[in-house]
């Protein structure tokens, strides 16, 4: 390939893993806003040992659809990537790891979903971005 190409390819390429990662995160957070509403996740908390559920309830709730939109939207990708990166980490501790690697009960779909969001914590959102639009230097009118 030449280098235009590669170019356009390094440009576009983070393109389709952000749309599926924010897909998913915005169905999963959707679901919780619309489907189970905050008392619906703050028992599933409580039943998972958490103290102060309705808080981390919300705050559950806030990162997967803010999360969500700023993957899908490559706004503020490094950080949204890094606390969705952490949220993963903390559902396979407390939820998943005693079911093993494989689905259903396992942890692999939260793994993957970590590894996405550590790339992007890692490498940002790509070109194809909001964050990349703000990055550009501005041509000067004359």
């Amino acid at each position: 390939m030449n280098s235009a190409t590669n170019g356009t390819l390094e440009r576009w390429g983070l393109l389709p893993l952000r749309c599926v990662v924010a897909l998913v995160f915005l169905m999963h957070g959707g679901q919780k806003v619309l489907y189970f509403g905050v008392s619906g996740v703050a028992d599933m908390l409580t039943k998972l040992g958490f103290f102060y559920p309705v808080f981390f309830a919300v705050l559950l709730m806030v990162i997967e659809v803010a999360g969500g939109l700023a993957i899908l939207f490559g706004l503020f990708t490094r950080m949204a990537g890094l606390v969705l990166a952490v949220e993963m980490a903390i559902a396979i501790y407390v939820a998943r790891l005693g079911g093993g690697f494989f689905t259903p009960y396992g942890f692999e779909f939260e793994l993957t979903l970590m590894g996405a969001c550590l790339t992007f914590a890692a490498v940002g959102a790509g070109g194809a971005s909001i964050d990349d639009l703000l990055r550009r230097p501005r041509a000067k009118a004359t």
